[in-house]
């Protein structure tokens, strides 16, 4: 069997991280729970990132990367309520497909919040910057309607919240979303 090269292990333990993350926080998750994830020890952890907050860096970068990536992918070529709809029908996936994607996107909330209160303001930005691009990204397949952009943003974040609380579907707190029949299909079955 080949040996992985330093890229491919910096992978295994973004993917790693993501999923201790998602469950646990910045704060609850440890290095050694993510190397015994790998299955390296943390000395070659630490070669491969220099702490705990770049990784955590790394893998907020890539939830917001992968989240770009899957509006762009679904709104390709469409504008206005069609690029509205293929979103919205895309991040429904995410939600079913990759629920780590979902509750990391809520941790990384969750650590700027408790980082800027500490007083360290960079995470903050770091975070704010991928959340402007995702933001813009959105934007401009809905024909660059900011009430449009931050409507659809608005119900995403709401549909996250629901989400990561477990609601089923069929629950009662969906039925305020029954007037926007173009989101309410971000609801993972």
């Amino acid at each position: 069997m080949a040996r992985m090269s330093a890229e491919e292990r910096r992978e295994s333990v973004i993917r790693a991280a993501t999923a201790e993350f998602a469950r646990g926080g910045y704060h609850g998750t440890s290095t050694e729970a993510i190397a015994k994830r790998v299955g390296v020890s943390q000395p070659y952890l630490f070669r491969l990132f220099p702490g705990k907050r770049a990784i955590f860096i790394a893998v907020v970068e890539r939830c917001i990367e992968d989240t770009i990536r899957t509006f762009e992918e679904a709104s390709d070529g469409l504008h206005g309520e069609e690029a509205l709809s293929a979103m919205a029908q895309a991040y429904r996936r995410v939600i079913a497909e990759e629920p780590e994607r979902l509750m990391m996107q809520m941790q990384m909330y969750l650590a700027v919040t408790a980082a800027e209160a500490d007083g360290d303001h960079e995470f903050g930005e770091a975070v704010r910057r991928g959340w402007t691009r995702l933001w813009d990204t959105v934007h401009l397949p809905l024909g660059a309607d900011a009430g449009e952009t931050t409507s659809f943003m608005a119900y995403g974040m709401l549909i996250n919240c629901l989400v990561a609380m477990g609601f089923p579907p069929d629950h009662r707190v969906w039925a305020g979303l029954a007037p926007a029949v173009r989101t309410a299909d971000l609801r993972a079955d």
